[in-house]
């Protein structure tokens, strides 16, 4: 079998042996380069499957030189994923560099198992090309055989046994959860917590203590210590679900964690080191949030290493057949003309819609459910809202919505945010912001 080649372009002569040494261990052939000009010799004539590329070549450039070789590569090769290398680990530079194409980046002296693990991420290992990973990939909380699926599948084969951390982008209903559990289930994690966040339902004020716990008496409340999520974590993998609705203040604190590993409990002044994979998911468009200002720039490019998109159902129609059997669990059988009918609808609620569209018809039809019955239960079914975001453009739109639903639920908090598909506490935020009079 060919061995994955990785190609190393530093001008110091020991980087580039530890690095060969290192990543032949792993089992890819390494090919390096000392300067730019050799650099762009090899990515001509070679297709590299990852290049570890540093940042400065001549102390004077402050990293200018590495991004315009950078820019070279991608014009070569525009496919080969490139991680920056710094010895300043300097946060802007990296962010710019990603920005032009780069996948990552790591400081120097950088952590061997890390580096090994990020490799491994961008390229696949030997063991994922022998299809030893594969043959015992547990997908089983993942119906659908479509196009669309499988090819969330392949990224998850391939993903699942690093550590590196995946952003699960998508619609409401789509299935975010089950991916992120479909990722822990299949990594060395799996034996450890896995432990799920909604960030839509933490206020700013509760997020350190519900993320990083507190010491008993450091406030008013809190008469015992309480671990936070993350160290309930420790070892395992923790959701951050809604990742779009958490506040500047709390991003930068989120940040600090991922970077460092470790966090200080409310009301101690110990520093708790952490082991924990981040798995985010979001319906929000992150990246026009960053250029809005709502969300930190640094902070995406550390969530958004692997990204994983989930198709809406109604760009897997082929599933449908496959998602309400699984759904109705031998309960009850479809006519074809109910399942053909089943096939002709939109699902903006997309899998959860369908989810509940066949219970309530096993409800109204019993053990058959036929094109009558199956209408009959779509009548019944609550209109389906779009889905929420703070990052909307278009805020009038939002907050009317809020409005109408408040009113048609007559103040209901709870009946509103079931009907707009969020938390109760995610609804507040929305009536706060948009300064709804309840």
């Amino acid at each position: 079998m060919k061995k994955k080649q990785i190609l190393v372009v530093d001008d110091d002569k020991a980087i580039r042996s530890s690095l060969t040494l290192l990543l032949e261990h792993e089992g890819y052939a390494v090919t390096t380069a000392a300067d730019p000009a050799e650099a762009i010799a090899v990515v001509r004539v070679s297709e590299p499957a990852l290049v570890l590329l540093d940042m400065n070549f001549s102390r004077s450039t402050r990293g200018d030189e590495g991004l315009i070789l950078l820019r070279q590569i991608k014009i070569f090769r525009p496919d080969t994923p490139v991680v920056l290398m710094t010895a300043w680990g300097s946060i802007p530079l990296a962010v710019e560099g990603m920005k032009r194409g780069a996948s990552d980046f790591i400081s120097k002296p950088w952590n061997n198992l890390a580096l090994v693990e990020l490799v491994a991420a961008l390229v696949g290992s030997d063991a994922d090309e022998s299809g030893k990973s594969a043959s015992g990939f547990d997908r089983s909380l993942i119906v659908g055989e479509s196009r669309g699926i499988n090819k969330v599948i392949d990224v998850l084969r391939r993903v699942s046994a690093t550590d590196a951390s995946v952003l699960i982008m998508g619609e409401n209903g789509t299935g975010k959860e089950l991916v992120a559990e479909t990722i822990h289930r299949n990594s060395s994690r799996a034996g450890k917590p896995f432990v799920k966040v909604n960030l839509g339902g933490i206020s700013q004020s509760l997020f350190e203590s519900e993320m990083f716990g507190h010491r008993k008496g450091a406030f008013t409340d809190a008469i015992a210590d309480r671990k936070g999520r993350f160290e309930i974590a420790d070892g395992g993998t923790i959701f951050l679900d809604e990742i779009g609705e958490l506040p500047l203040a709390s991003q930068v604190k989120l940040l600090r964690v991922l970077q460092e590993h470790t966090f200080e409990p409310l009301g101690s002044s110990n520093t708790v080191k952490v082991d924990v994979r981040v798995v985010s998911a979001t319906n929000a468009r992150l990246s026009q949030m960053v250029a809005d200002g709502t969300f930190r720039e640094d902070l995406f490019y550390r969530l958004n290493l692997i990204t994983v998109t989930l198709p809406p159902l109604r760009e897997r129609a082929e599933d449908i057949d496959l998602l309400a059997r699984h759904f109705s669990a031998g309960r009850a059988d479809f006519t074809s003309d109910a399942l053909d009918y089943l096939r002709s609808l939109q699902y903006p609620g997309n899998i959860r819609e369908l989810k509940n569209l066949v219970e309530r018809a096993i409800l109204m039809c019993g053990e058959t459910i036929d094109l009558r019955g199956l209408k009959r239960s779509v009548e019944y079914a609550p209109v389906t809202q779009p889905n929420l975001s703070s990052s909307s453009t278009v805020s009038n739109n939002e907050k009317k919505l809020v409005q109408d639903t408040l009113a048609a639920c007559m103040g209901n908090i709870s009946a509103a945010a079931a009907k707009l598909g969020i938390t109760r506490q995610a609804l507040y935020r929305r009536i706060e912001k948009y300064g709804i009079k309840i």
